[in-house]
């Protein structure tokens, strides 16, 4: 059981709430920011399509293995000495990007910021549950979806245009972002601690992932539909900008930060239209418009046109965020505030392996198979995936109940700004 510790904090719930939604919007703006300066890099340090692939797979690396050692930590300990934890880990992140000097500088940055996601992961979802709205449940993990691929858009999008107007785009937004994460931790200093904190933290602290037995129904159901919407994300996050360049031959120096933006974009779109849906509506029609979406993609490479593509990504961005705002409000409801951080945790743990193994197996096979051919092998992938959730989740009928309300939820109902 949770309630609100001693400890109030100078911040009321919806202070609190609007301080987690951004820190879950500057985070993964921090993890999409690289993405339209790789090809910089490419150029700078001389690596290849493979290597870029491992500096964005060891990103993933870093992340789920903090969800599976640091995951649940918040759950004992609180949401807020994890959370202002994170995003000074994620400062220093940023600051290494800032200064980087090569590969090694990229696969460190990385391996930090995947640490820092997966630290905040699970203690903000939880975190956004218990501080929405009394009457308005479900606005936690609708803000946790649509934070999510909103800050992904906005890291690509600004990013993306930074590349067009600098030669030095990466001297201009990883200072900024590194100040950010410190005024931003200082701030959630002073919010109010939701939960109180019990022992076995030291326990958490092992490498595990844990459902309880009351939640794997909806988890496991979840799975399909999470595992094709992620592997989407990864496919643009590591080879949206080389297809745009090498196979659609965009020479618009930010076409590939800006087709990660209208991902994301159409992806946070997605996330609100579902949050007027039935989660099992939801999810359904998320796994029908990522499965359009993988014919539109494969349409686009193979007419070698833009706009097609450009049209495939909206769709797919759409199924995108239907399914995950979907799937974590039927998580959601499966939970108790002694667990919520813990099954959000694998949630994630699933969501990034999905966004990272796909993506790094095709960063391996560009070279001898070409990144044409691997691309099209990736998106009969997703095609497959989206077909198989969209019957899994057609056949299943999603518990309609609330996103459950905590015992501190009152108290902290009295301190709303």
């Amino acid at each position: 059981m949770s309630s609100l510790s001693r400890s109030r904090g100078a911040f009321g719930r919806g202070v609190s709430f609007g301080l987690l939604v951004v820190a879950n919007v500057l985070l993964m703006a921090s993890t999409s920011a690289p993405s339209p300066i790789y090809p910089l890099y490419l150029q700078r340090w001389g690596f290849s399509v493979t290597v870029l692939t491992v500096v964005f797979a060891v990103y993933v690396a870093g992340l789920v293995g903090a969800l599976l050692t640091v995951g649940s930590l918040s759950d004992h300990v609180g949401r807020r000495p994890v959370l202002v934890a994170a995003l000074l880990v994620a400062a220093a992140g940023t600051a290494i990007f800032w200064v980087a000097g090569g590969v090694v500088s990229l696969v460190l940055a990385r391996i930090v910021q995947g640490v820092a996601t997966g630290m905040a992961t699970g203690a903000l979802a939880a975190g956004l549950v218990e501080f929405s709205p009394a009457d308005r449940p479900h606005r936690g993990p609708t803000m946790t979806a649509v934070g999510t691929s909103f800050g992904l858009a906005v890291g690509g999008g600004v990013t993306g245009w930074l590349v067009q107007v600098s030669s030095r785009p990466d001297a201009m937004i990883f200072p900024v972002l590194t100040v950010l994460f410190v005024v931003l931790a200082g701030l959630v200093v002073a919010i109010p601690e939701p939960v109180v904190r019990r022992p076995g933290a030291l326990a958490a602290l092992r490498p595990r992932v844990g459902v309880p037995r009351e939640a794997r129904p909806e988890f496991f159901a979840a799975v399909p539909a999470i595992v094709a919407g992620w592997s989407v994300t990864g496919l643009f996050l590591a080879l949206a900008p080389s297809l745009v360049h090498d196979v659609l031959n965009v020479r618009y120096s930010a076409a590939g930060g800006l087709s990660i933006a209208v991902l994301f974009v159409a992806n946070s779109v997605g996330g609100l239209w579902a949050a007027r849906l039935a989660a099992r509506a939801a999810t359904v029609l998320g796994a029908v418009l990522l499965t359009l979406g993988a014919v539109g993609l494969a349409a686009s490479l193979l007419s070698g046109s833009a706009a097609v593509f450009l049209g495939g990504s909206v769709i797919a961005g759409l199924g995108v965020g239907l399914t995950f705002n979907g799937t974590l409000r039927s998580i959601s409801a499966a939970t108790t505030a002694a667990t919520r951080s813990e099954v959000f945790s694998a949630a994630y743990v699933v969501s990034y392996a999905a966004l990272s193994l796909p993506s790094l197996a095709a960063g391996l096979a560009a070279p001898s198979w070409g990144l044409e051919t691997t691309t099209y092998l990736y998106i009969a992938f997703v095609g497959v995936l989206s077909a198989s959730a969209t019957l899994h989740a057609a056949r299943r009928r999603v518990p309609r109940a609330a996103v459950p309300r905590l015992a501190g939820a009152a108290c902290l109902a009295e301190d709303r700004h």
